[in-house]
């Protein structure tokens, strides 16, 4: 089930993930289909939506194994649509007889319907422009064209952030964006609130587009009346100026519609307030009615406070142009005026006003009659039975009345904002510190911006999900494991038990020489889907390491089994016969993997080191061509620096080995060997401080601490060759060089006692050494030259 932080949103967040996976499916971007479709299958595994349409995106894929591994459970579990993905496996494998089975199953469900992956959806004949640039990105890169590549990834991404493809092309090749710059922080969303909630403000405020941005408190009514041309200064919410003002709304704006009844005028904020509607003249003082009924339209005053004006500016900075809000068909007019920070804000129908308690006679959306403002200077008057200008005057002077002004003023306020023609958005609706008004907040448009909040609620988790998978994924291409572990323990728990993310855990523990870790993590794996073929070449060099031969037959049968014609079988294959040290076999699988995919690097690297012993020509041949297939094989420089230590060219084996650490640059291993060409050619201070930082990278690697140990015999310093040949003895008590070391730096140190009682532990350990051992008898104390070099 979907876990509780996604309950709310949960339908929405569906959609957004049905969205991704089909245009990318459209576009033939199958791995980046993969990818979402694995996302949405794991927040809800009981999901049959979600199971179509993650199996679906394997097929497309060619993981047939896996796709009908996912739908392939038990009979009560299965669907419609689970025997129709069924039937697309088998036609796949050539099971035809079992696919029509399937497809007889289908048809006689008498409740059969499509199934959800397959609804009804917008299918583009042609992709858009950032999949064609990602599809010749990947195509530059699988014909060597790394530049080419690089641009084409990069442009993708300009266009859709969210093409997976794109970005783990550009981790190939090197160049792994910025993902500050490719997604940037956001702020979570904010739910909008009533109007009723606004503070008030007045006056829009010019922006660089030429267009007036309503003010938050005003709620988006760009059509109240508004001069600039302030004659005299008033104070703010203080008694009336001296003797009415009659001037109406100007009408020079050539922003306001001819044909808008939905807004009014009103009388300035000190005056009392009267109706005018199209078919009512009547006036009303404002009454203790007003606290609890609707507020009617009433005229308002052109003049703009100077105070206002000042407190208006510094409020829209506060504008956030990411809390946008999107226009819904269920209201009937957008702010077409709105600046680009604000996508849209609250409409309200004519129908919503009736509803509120305005006059019976409020047209209905259908029929819109022309503006007052625009009616009185086109000098076309409206038909109504009570009509005179001077008659609209006299309405529009202040009633005798006691009620407070500024309280006035403050439903002055709320009631404008009951016309307002969008409501504001909630970051920028700060709470009214005046009392509550009369809300003509209606249900429809709760439930609007409720449905509002809670797809931007879906946006958000996509963004940040995809944002944290981006940073795992780039730390584990510029092989920054610690980091790419921390980032996979941050994904939420659902997606934590993903075959990505475990994968990418197996991989990241690899790279540090965290074996034991590495195989609990493909272990899992496994379980989690039996048939994956991604990443079993590095399961399979892994069960090489370890020295696991039957795990490593059963992962060759089985990857075999599955699909005789992938890279990572016969990769498998030969790891298995190089653990049995049958090479020439070994060298025949490798070179079938690199038949079948000439971009596989990996092939040409183990033929290399399987051919190092015997020919170190050969084997520069197969390492060069690993790196010609992929330059960022740090494997292949390695071998590359072995091949030419072996051969006495120090110069050229120190510059494969840095190259290699320019790529890996906290492998230890590496390190040890650039140490070594280092030592090789004089310089031991400066190899020392290699080995230190090999050391402290990986405190528990023996071969860097073994060739650490020799440089401190080499230069003299016992003690220090004491302490990590004794911390190997512990780590690895049956490796007999270890031993015999240990026993000449004691021997070498006067301490005849430890040298003795050490040379019986390594007669114990190796009975064939007899010969090391008198040589060894024969080291003088304090011997400066290394003549014992056990590896």
């Amino acid at each position: 089930m979907q876990s509780e932080s996604t309950s709310s949103f949960y339908p929405y967040l569906c959609q957004r993930f049905r969205s991704l996976v089909w245009s990318h499916l459209d576009s033939d971007l199958t791995k980046t289909a993969v990818f979402y479709a694995e996302r949405y299958f794991c927040m809800d595994r009981t999901n049959h939506e979600s199971r179509h349409l993650y199996a679906t995106a394997l097929l497309r894929e060619g993981q047939t194994y896996s796709a009908l591994n996912l739908v392939n459970g038990a009979q009560d579990e299965q669907c419609t649509g689970c025997l129709e993905i069924k039937a697309k496996c088998f036609t796949a494998l050539g099971r035809h007889r079992q696919a029509r089975d399937m497809l007889e199953a289908t048809l006689r469900d008498t409740n059969y319907v499509s199934a959800a992956s397959s609804s009804s959806r917008i299918a583009h004949s042609f992709p858009e422009e950032a999949a064609l640039r990602c599809r010749a990105g990947t195509t530059a890169l699988k014909g060597n064209l790394r530049d080419k590549a690089a641009r084409s990834f990069q442009d993708a991404l300009n266009l859709n952030p969210y093409l997976w493809e794109a970005f783990e092309g550009l981790c190939a090749l090197g160049i792994p964006p910025d993902i500050d710059e490719l997604f940037p922080p956001r702020p979570p969303p904010a739910r909008r609130i009533p109007p009723e909630d606004v503070q008030t403000k007045a006056g829009p405020v010019a922006t660089g587009a030429g267009f007036f941005t309503p003010d938050t408190g005003n709620g988006g009514n760009l059509f109240r009346s508004w001069k600039p041309e302030i004659s005299q200064p008033q104070p703010f919410r203080i008694a009336p100026p001296p003797g009415p003002r009659d001037s109406l709304a100007t009408n020079d704006s050539p922003y306001f519609p001819p044909d808008n009844s939905f807004q009014v005028h009103r009388t300035s904020r000190t005056q009392a307030m009267t109706t005018t509607n199209a078919g009512q003249n009547v006036s009303r003082p404002l009454s203790s009615a007003d606290e609890a009924g609707p507020v009617t339209k009433r005229l308002r005053s052109t003049t703009q406070q100077p105070e206002t004006l000042k407190s208006k500016t510094s409020k829209t900075s506060l504008d956030d142009p990411l809390k946008k809000a999107r226009a819904r068909p269920a209201l009937s007019f957008a702010n077409i005026f709105s600046s680009s920070g604000r996508r849209s804000q609250q409409t309200t129908s004519s129908r919503t006003n009736a509803a509120a308690g305005k006059s019976n006679t409020q047209p209905v959306a259908g029929h819109i009659p022309p503006r007052r403002s625009t009616r009185l200077l086109s000098g076309a008057a409206p038909k109504q039975p009570h009509p005179s200008k001077h008659s609209i005057r006299d309405r529009r002077r202040p009633a005798p009345h006691t009620r407070n002004q500024s309280v006035e003023s403050d439903r002055d306020d709320f009631g404008d904002v009951a016309y307002s023609p969008s409501p504001p958005s909630a970051a920028l609706s700060p709470r009214s510190e005046a009392s509550p008004s009369p809300s003509t907040w209606t249900s429809a448009q709760e439930q609007a911006a409720q449905e509002e909040y809670e797809n931007e609620q879906a946006e958000q988790y996509i963004y940040e999900l995809v944002r944290r998978f981006a940073r795992a994924a780039r730390a584990l291409a510029t092989y920054d494991c610690r980091k790419c572990l921390d980032e996979l323990e941050q994904l939420p728990h659902a997606h934590q038990n993903s075959c990505t993310v475990i994968a990418m855990l197996g991989r990241a523990h690899y790279e540090r020489q965290d074996f034991a870790s590495s195989e609990r993590a493909f272990k899992t794996l496994r379980k989690e889907d039996p048939y994956r073929l991604w990443d079993m070449e590095v399961y399979s060099s892994l069960l090489w390491h370890l020295q696991r031969s039957v795990e490593l037959s059963f992962l060759a049968q089985e990857l075999l089994n599955i699909s005789p014609q992938s890279p990572q079988a016969w990769i498998t294959i030969g790891n298995l016969f190089s653990l049995q040290k049958e090479r020439q076999q070994a060298l025949t699988c490798f070179g079938r993997a690199a038949q079948l995919d000439p971009t596989c690097a990996y092939a040409y690297t183990l033929s290399g080191h399987e051919s190092i012993d015997e020919d170190v020509d050969k084997a520069i041949n197969f390492f060069q061509s690993a790196l010609r297939a992929d330059a960022r094989h740090y494997n292949a420089w390695y071998g590359l620096g072995t091949c030419y230590l072996r051969m006495s060219k120090i110069r050229l084996a120190e510059y494969h080995f840095r190259k290699a650490v320019e790529i890996h640059p906290k492998n230890a291993v590496l390190l040890g060997c650039v140490g070594m060409a280092v030592e090789r050619r004089g310089d031991r201070e400066a190899a020392l401080a290699l080995f230190d930082e090999a050391v402290r990278l990986a405190p528990d690697n023996a071969l860097v601490r073994y060739r650490r140990a020799k440089i401190y015999i080499s230069m003299r310093k016992y003690q220090a060759a004491v302490e990590d040949l004794e911390f190997l003895r512990n780590s690895t008590p049956e490796e007999s060089n270890v031993v015999f070391q240990l026993a000449k730096v004691y021997r070498l140190l006067g301490n005849v006692v430890k040298s003795q009682q050490t040379l019986a532990a390594a007669r114990d350990i190796s009975p064939k050494s007899l010969s090391k051992i008198k040589k060894l008898l024969d080291t003088v104390k304090d011997e400066g030259d290394d003549k014992m070099d056990e590896g």
